[in-house]
């Protein structure tokens, strides 16, 4: 049988005396795209964190291609192609849109390839190209999340997490976004999406992973979560 590309088994994470995540395990293949879904607090986003090396763990276990990653920084799983588009975006606000975009290749040390992907970000985001030169903090919030997901993608991911990427943006933007990242999933790489708007995350995803008060409750292939009651009744507002 294939080895996960990202296994987690029996996750718990803390704030203080507060248990955020109490149970979470999820299996991921490469080249899949699954969505995360879940309610306010349920946890979701703690976990992603916890995979990403922001916050310290509990109990459990997390493994990144076949090896545990519990306790390596943030910088090394970079490093190994593990990048998240953290929620709110995060783009250098101070900083060109070029300029951002080098940033996510600051690991690489092919110019020429490079360069080659800041074109292909362009085409991608053709927006991003009009405003090449412009300061990234006078973007609009839709143009800042385009970005951020460009400028994790100059990194060349291997597995691509990303937390709430449509949060605040309009219904044309928001289409846009998932549209890139259905592309991205097409091209091969790994997706990790933890989305509010469940029905378009579990509509693009392969399988789909319901999370309810730091448990992990439902798994499943997304069309078959889509047709759930359960899930309609909690999720998808019907």
């Amino acid at each position: 049988m294939t080895q996960p590309i990202l296994s987690i088994k029996g996750l718990q994470v803390s704030y203080g005396g507060i248990k955020a995540v109490k149970d979470m395990s999820m299996d991921v293949m490469e080249g899949e795209l699954i969505s995360l879904i879940g309610s306010n607090g349920a946890g979701k986003t703690t976990t992603l964190k916890a995979v990403t090396g922001m916050i310290p763990t509990k109990a459990g276990e997390i493994m990144y291609r076949g090896k545990s990653i519990k306790g390596v920084p943030s910088w090394d799983l970079l490093a190994q192609g593990l990048v998240m588009v953290p929620e709110g975006r995060g783009v250098f606000a101070r900083m060109t849109i070029v300029e951002n975009l080098q940033m996510g290749a600051h690991l690489r040390n092919d110019k020429g390839g490079i360069e080659a992907d800041i074109q292909k970000m362009f085409k991608i985001f053709p927006r991003l190209e009009e405003r090449a030169t412009q300061l990234a903090g006078t973007m609009s919030g839709g143009e800042q999340q385009m970005l951020a997901m460009g400028r994790a993608l100059m990194s060349q991911p291997k597995l691509l997490i990303l937390d709430e990427p449509s949060m605040g943006l309009s219904p044309v933007m928001t289409e846009k976004i998932f549209e890139v990242i259905k592309q991205v999933s097409d091209d091969g790489i790994t997706v990790v999406l933890v989305e509010q708007n469940a029905k378009l995350a579990l509509q693009a995803a392969d399988r789909g992973y319901v999370m309810d008060s730091g448990i992990m409750t439902m798994t499943g292939a997304a069309a078959d979560m889509l047709d759930d009651p359960r899930v309609r009744a909690a999720y998808l507002g019907e």
